[in-house]
């Protein structure tokens, strides 16, 4: 038997061992990242008030827990590997769910591991005590390759260590959150949800910038229907995407509800990306900051292993169907994991780091840019670095979110007959979808608007899939590499054939 199989043998892909705790640890460690260790000052500062930014928190949260209820209806109907990718080629057309796929290895998910990898770099260099800027970029970028190189190297011994590993780092991360909670209540601010002096000047950005920040900490809980056919029970899901949703609400409130009570909100509101290592030290002085710099890294860390581990299952479904990438869609029957989707999507976030953590890269693009005759990429904006192609790269994200969010009612509409273990009804059927799509519009336009021209970033790369999708289709009919059990033809207007797809009585 060959190493590497498509997946109908009995050691292929869709063997659940994914738990409920299992599912909701991926979500965790992929949500809580960076953010909520650094941008809370800028959101402070655009509110009038500590309850006022507390509620944009709690705000966001209930939006992602629509989202979460939208997306439990999609994969338990179509618990397929993919998630997005599954929903957009069956609800749409084969080419959407195409550019979706390779929008997340070309764009977004790796993008994203690139920048919790060198965030993970910068706090390992500073836990180190490397102050020269130089040197400090230099091992961030160093550390950052490290920790991905490792980390997709564990993904390929399956699910079941990739899954261990996860659990590990999410706990840490939550023995930290709880540690910053704690320094809160034993240093408290006096008088600390006084407004004092703070205002929001007229000129500010305010609630909306304050409301995009908040949704971009809360991005990736979805990421959680890329890996529907590895779950025990499919079932659970809903649960992973609901309980994973509430949990991390309930943490955000709690941390900045102990950012305020430690620093008092007025400080809360200054600008600096050490509001967590303030609060630590001063309640356990020096110690305390080296504390928040390895929760820091170790939330770092479950984000990248949780973006290797998701991403490599889209990637998995497209080879399985597009031929340009068929490379992709083998499963190895030995490892039990999609080795050439880690190795692909590795190669993509290590390139990118050394390219955009760099002097030399980012020059090169610019280089390359001014020969074009195109604008050099303001490296120094957008809080610098990862995070200028963070902003460039989010408009495609908010785009297909909210694709996703109208599939729901083109599948609706597709699969009338087809048996949803989770459904909607009314009167909830159609208004969360709609305010689903309504705070994903509301995404993208602010991320446009956020990110100006600098958006080509993401959109060029997008576009680039459209002759790869031309070239997938020159040899005619499906690749040759088999469909997996978790997967179906999606060019095939026909339900697939087993029970879930039986008519209702």
């Amino acid at each position: 038997m060959s190493e590497s199989t498509s997946g109908n043998q009995a050691s292929g892909p869709g063997h659940g061992q994914l738990s409920l705790w299992d599912t909701v640890s991926i979500i965790v460690g992929i949500v809580i990242g960076a953010s909520i260790f650094e941008t809370p000052p800028t959101i402070f500062g655009n509110v009038a008030t500590p309850w006022a930014g507390l509620g944009v928190w709690l705000f966001c949260g209930v939006l992602s827990f629509i989202g979460a209820l939208c997306y439990a209806e999609l994969a338990t109907t179509y618990p397929r590997y993919g998630g997005d990718y599954v929903y957009l080629s069956r609800g749409f057309d084969r080419c959407i769910g195409f550019l979706f796929g390779w929008a997340q290895l070309a764009v977004v998910l790796s993008t994203s591991t690139g920048a919790m990898a060198f965030v993970f770099g910068k706090y390992s260099a500073g836990l180190l005590g490397i102050t020269d800027d130089a040197e400090r970029d230099l091992f961030a970028v160093q550390a950052g390759v490290g920790a991905v190189a490792v980390l997709t190297i564990m993904n390929f011994f399956g699910v079941v260590l990739g899954k261990w590993v996860q659990n590990g780092l999410v706990i840490l991360k939550m023995v930290g959150m709880v540690l910053i909670v704690l320094a809160a209540l034993w240093a408290p601010a006096s008088d600390a949800f006084s407004v004092g002096g703070h205002t929001v000047g007229p000129t500010a950005p305010g609630i909306p910038l304050a409301i995009i920040l908040v949704l971009y900490a809360y991005g990736g809980w979805n990421d959680a229907a890329f890996v529907a056919a590895d779950l025990r029970d499919r079932r659970n899901i809903t649960k992973a995407l609901l309980l994973g949703t509430v949990g991390i609400t309930v943490i955000y409130l709690l941390v900045n509800f102990a950012y305020i009570l430690s620093l008092g909100f007025e400080d809360a509101t200054k600008f600096r990306p050490t509001i967590a290592a303030d609060v630590m030290t001063k309640a356990f002085g020096p110690f305390g900051g080296k504390l928040i710099a390895i929760l820091v890294m170790a939330s770092a860390l479950g984000a990248i292993n949780g973006l290797i581990f998701t991403g490599s299952r889209v990637y998995l479904s497209l080879g399985a169907e597009h031929r340009v990438f068929a490379l992709l869609g083998h499963w190895n029957a030995t490892l039990k994991a999609p080795i050439w989707s880690l190795l692909a999507q590795g190669a993509v976030s290590i390139s990118m780091i050394l390219v955009v953590g760099t002097d030399t890269g980012r020059n090169g693009i610019n280089d390359a840019l001014e020969q074009l005759g195109i604008r050099n990429i303001p490296w120094g904006q957008y809080f610098g670095g990862f995070n200028t192609l963070y902003a460039g790269g989010a408009p495609v994200f908010w785009i297909f979110f909210l694709l996703t969010g109208f599939s729901m009612f083109a599948l609706r509409a597709r699969d009338p007959h087809i048996v949803r273990p989770f459904e909607l009804k009314a009167p909830w059927y159609p208004i969360l979808p709609i305010i689903f799509c309504g705070m994903c519009l509301f995404g993208f336009v602010s991320a446009i608007n956020y990110a100006g021209w600098i958006s080509l970033l993401g959109f060029i790369p997008l576009f680039l899939g459209l002759p790869l999708y031309w070239l997938s289709g020159l040899g005619g009919g499906q690749p040759e590499v088999k469909m997996t059990e978790t997967s179906y033809p999606l060019a095939d207007p026909k339900p697939a054939p087993d029970d879930r797809f039986k008519p209702r009585d």
